[in-house]
């Protein structure tokens, strides 16, 4: 079947079996002159663009579809690529049609999987498959009983074909022998070459049968073309309406070319030759500014040493920075200021050494100035425009400066008080006492102590003035860190990209870009112009010379600069401000910006720590030299030698500095602690062997007889238990003070004591006393303590129950009265050590607590030894009723003498024990001692072998006990005794 419109064949209806041929026409061909012209085909070009060769036009060299439109270009050439790739000969087509321009790997390809689309299987149609299986059979069998509406509808089919079946094999090719043969049968022919009628006659009749054949297909072809003949002819119609819309497109797409190309002609070329006049004149008024620029830049030096010679070293760095800006930005390659920049860097490190040189200057004068004077900073605005100077410059050790002036102050200080305080007495000769630790140690206690509170009071005002002033310090570099801080947040670079833009609009539309009085915060900030263009735009503004106002701004600024410090500061500040924000907008090539030259955030960060640490390293010094004051003179010991109330004065100086400057400084230096702690723990070892000694000598004289109460004494235990373990302060014996009292009134109890626990009770209360004053003396306070009371009882221990005294005393023997009294005493020490426990427990940190465990030891000492005694008390009557009851014997007269001795000695125990011990520690004891009685007689019993029954002998027995029980429940506190003296007798088996 063609594929043109002129050669569609045309079905035209036929009335006879024989003109099958005649149904078939071919559409006439339009005249020549008709509308409907084509182009003659031409040779299409090579339609592959032109690869990029790095030149900017090379990208647009393709055909211009304004210019170029009544002409043939590459876009007017056609490719029927569908009907090209859908050619059924496909295995028959020569692969260098396509291949010759998009590459061999054009001709077959691979059709790749959407990797988005899921792969789709069996599977997925299984559910539905189930679902429609049962009516899929109905409509098989419906399908099979009744015939379809499309069978009704479709004519019967045509009679079998007459054509044989080999030629519509898909192989038939007649260049096979075979099939020429079966086509074409040589029996037909004559073989020798002859030719009769007969021979003729079969050769007519073969080419009827294939001219037969012929018309049979031709037949069926034009039935099949007449049943879709109505899609023949509605494609026919399609195709020409889209041919007509496709040429008034054609026509429309031209008239638009050439209206765009008049447009360009008309209003394109005018003002961008307008445009590039005002481009040309921009740039020979920028010429013009910058030799007026290159006038004012030529007074920079001149400028600059007016500033120097007046101290402002930040006006003239800030001169020097704007103006190597504008030498390497604007000025750059200028032949006559090639020396310029170098001269500058030269001055500004002559600026640096100046300012170095005048900071330690200052530092020196400020430290070492009088202390009557004010403690307000010394000049704030000159420190101030000094800090932010070195700032500027990096010269971020200027506080190593500060830290070896601050060294050396402190040295003086000391020097300046002892020579002060050296010269007001005349005990010592400074010509034979060179030496500063020399003349502190033949000073006095008093003269000491008054050197050493001058030198903390002129610490603390010399730390006072290191603060204010380092507060100065870290003020300045806070506000240069919080300026960079803020403008970082607040400039993002879309926002400078939007300034570039609007100043280059500005720029090219002719129209002023800055206010009045702009123009000399552009000219130190650079924002959005150059320099030159700032002083233009404000030539415009104001009418001044753009060279005279350049000029002028550079000596503005350095008067400005020199005029005040401080205020050259913040123009500073502000200058360095806006300059972090148009740093990205300098063009390349050009110097470091402002922000560049400042520190960075990281760096002024370690600088106000270094600032917090040289207040810290001041406490230090501070104590360090006060440190050398304790310790000249305690070389000789003379601290050591100190009461304890000299030693607390000391003590609470020092503690009473050191929180002083802790409060100043935020800083716990341990130095002087530390110093002060060594010579307390000398001060505790001496404190603990004086009073060690003299308890040793109190027991050494002591005769263990009760000693009587003196309303001293009486007065400290009745503050011990209102709750104050402090040492009261002693009052002058007068005629009206009380008697002293038989008993030591404790907790409403009776203490019977003798004169070394009395004495024993006041060194208690001078170890709280000393832990009081002195708390960091407390762990080795509670170990002497402890190891004092420990002393005292084992002492105690060897003079009483050892019978130590006989030899030390000279006492005949160790009555029962000696003990109980001993026993006494050691339970009122008892009854204090829980005291002194809490006390030291408020003292302690609670990961000391476990050093508390030595009380603890100390109360089971004390109550073993309270046992011994009591044991011993009770093993003095058991010998004697052993000794006694051995020699009884049951007979008259009654009451025995046996008994009447028992009883009497039981009367003298009472006696002795009876006004020493509590009536309840008395009843336990003669308890034990009636225990041990009634062991001893049942053990004589037994072996005189009476027994309790009825007899002469058991009566009289009855008629002893009897008397015992009478005479001992006749004693004080023990009438309700429970003696229980039938336990004597033998129980009866």
């Amino acid at each position: 079947m063609a594929s043109g419109p002129r050669s569609s064949p045309i079905v035209q209806p036929s009335t006879g079996t024989g003109g099958a041929r005649e149904g078939l026409f071919r559409k006439p061909r339009e005249p020549a002159g008709s509308s409907r012209h084509y182009r003659p085909s031409r040779s299409l070009p090579d339609v592959c663009p032109k690869e990029p060769t790095g030149n900017a036009r090379g990208l647009c060299e393709g055909p211009s579809v304004v210019a170029d439109q009544h002409r043939w270009t590459v876009y007017c050439s056609k490719v029927n690529l569908p009907a090209a790739l859908n050619d059924p000969r496909l295995a028959k087509r020569e692969s260098d049609f396509f291949t010759k321009t998009w590459g061999v790997d054009f001709t077959e390809g691979e059709v790749l999987p959407a990797p988005s689309l899921a792969t789709i299987t069996a599977e997925h149609f299984s559910a539905y498959l189930q679902e429609t299986a049962q009516r899929e059979k109905i409509h098989e069998r419906c399908k099979n009983v009744c015939p379809s509406k499309d069978d009704l509808l479709t004519p019967p089919p045509p009679p079998p074909p007459v054509v044989p079946q080999i030629f519509m094999r898909p192989d038939f090719v007649l260049n096979d022998p075979a099939t020429f043969n079966a086509v074409l049968p040589w029996t037909h022919f004559s073989v020798a070459g002859g030719k009769n009628s007969c021979d003729g006659a079969s050769s007519r009749l073969l080419q009827e049968k294939l001219s037969h054949y012929l018309d049979v297909v031709e037949v069926s072809i034009a039935r099949q073309i007449s049943l879709r003949s109505e899609a023949f002819f509605h494609a026919m119609s399609s195709q020409h309406e889209l041919q007509d819309r496709l040429r008034e497109t054609a026509g429309a797409v031209a008239e638009l070319r050439a209206r765009t190309a008049a447009v360009g002609r008309v209003m394109c070329r005018g003002p961008l030759r307008v445009l590039r006049d005002a481009v040309a004149r921009g740039n020979c008024v920028r010429l013009h500014d910058k030799l007026k620029l290159m006038a004012a830049v030529q007074q920079t030096q001149p400028t600059v040493q007016l500033l120097l010679s007046s101290s402002e070293f930040v006006g003239a760095l800030e001169l020097i920075n704007t103006t190597k800006e504008v030498l390497q930005q604007e000025l750059q390659g200028i032949h006559s200021f090639r020396h310029l920049g170098s001269q500058l860097c030269e001055m500004e490190k002559l600026i640096d050494k100046m300012m170095v040189a005048d900071f330690t200057t200052y530092s020196r004068s400020d430290l070492n100035r009088s202390f009557e004077e004010d403690n307000q900073v010394l000049e704030k605005d000159r420190l101030q425009s000094l800090v932010f100077g070195l700032l500027r410059q990096r010269k971020l050790d200027f506080l190593d400066i500060y830290s070896e002036e601050m060294m050396q102050a402190a040295k003086g200080i000391v020097r300046q008080r002892v020579l002060q305080l050296v010269s007001q007495i005349e005990e010592i000769d400074t010509d034979t006492v060179v030496k500063l630790q020399d003349q502190m140690r033949l000073m006095s206690f008093t003269q000491w102590f008054e050197l050493l509170e001058c030198v903390f009071e002129h610490f603390i005002l010399f730390l006072t003035r290191i603060k204010a002033t380092l507060n100065v310090i870290r003020n300045v570099v806070l506000e240069v860190l919080d300026s960079s801080q803020r403008n970082r947040l607040t400039t993002t670079p879309a926002d400078a990209d939007c300034v570039e833009d609007e100043d280059e609009d500005e720029e090219e539309s002719g129209e002023p870009a800055l206010q009045p009085g702009e123009a000399e915060l552009a000219y130190l900030t650079h924002e959005g112009f150059f320099i030159s263009d700032a002083l233009n735009h404000a030539e415009r503004r104001s009418g001044t010379p753009a060279g005279t106002q350049g000029k002028a701004q550079i000596q503005t600024q350095a008067e400005a600069s020199g005029s005040d410090s401080a205020s050259g500061t913040t123009e500073s500040s502000s200058s360095r401000e806006r300059t972090t924000n148009t740093t990205s907008s300098l063009p390349p090539g050009g110097t470091a910006s402002l922000e560049d030259l400042m520190p960075s955030d990281l760096e002024l960060g370690r600088v106000a720590n270094n600032i917090q640490e040289l207040l810290h390293s001041a406490s230090d010094i501070s104590h360090d030299r006060c440190v050398k004051v304790l310790l000249a003179k305690a070389k000789d010991g003379s601290l050591e030698r100190l009461s304890s109330a000299e030693f607390v004065c000391v003590s609470r100086a020092v503690e009473r500095f050191a929180k002083d400057t802790e409060a100043l400084c935020y800083r716990r230096s341990v130095s002087l602690r530390g110093a002060l702690q060594s010579q307390a723990n000398r001060f505790v070892h001496r404190f603990h062997e004086e009073r060690k000694t003299k308890l040793s000598l109190l027991l050494d004289t002591e005769r263990w007889k009760q000693a009587e109460v003196p309303a001293e004494f009486q007065h400290l235990v009745d503050t011990i238990a209102s709750g104050h373990i402090t040492l009261p302060e002693r009052k002058h014996t007068g005629p009206d003070d009380k008697k002293p009292n038989e008993f030591l009134l404790v907790d409403g109890q009776k203490y019977a004591v003798v004169g070394t626990v009395l004495l024993l009770i006041r060194i208690f209360l001078e170890y709280c006393q000393c832990v009081n004053d002195i708390p960091s003396i407390t762990t080795d306070m509670l170990t002497r303590l402890s190891d004092l009371l420990k002393h005292f009882n084992s002492r105690s221990c060897q003079l009483v129950l050892g019978a130590g005294a006989l030899q030390v005393v000279g006492l005949k023997t160790i009555t029962t009265k000696n003990l109980a009294l001993v026993s006494r005493c050691l339970q009122l020490v008892v009854h204090y050590i829980p005291i002194m426990r809490a006390h030291f427990e408020t003292k302690l940190q609670p990961k000391q607590y476990s050093i508390l465990r030595h009380f603890d030891h100390i109360t089971k000492d004390y109550n073993d030894h309270i046992a011994e005694i009591s044991a011993k008390l009770v093993a003095i009557m058991d010998g004697l009723f052993e000794r006694v009851l051995s020699k009884y014997e049951v007979k008259a007269p009654m009451p025995s003498l046996c008994f009447r001795n028992v009883c009497k000695q039981m009367n003298k125990m009472h006696e002795a024990i009876c006004d020493l011990l509590p009536e309840e520690q008395t009843q336990m004891l003669f308890l034990r001692i009636n225990a041990s009685f009634k062991l001893h007689l049942k053990r004589q019993l037994a072996r005189l072998g009476v027994v309790n029954d009825g007899g002469p002998q058991h009566g009289l027995v009855v008629v002893d006990v009897a008397f015992y029980t009478e005479n001992v429940q006749a004693l004080r506190s023990l009438e309700h005794l429970d003696l229980n003296m039938p336990e004597i007798w033998e129980q009866k088996r």
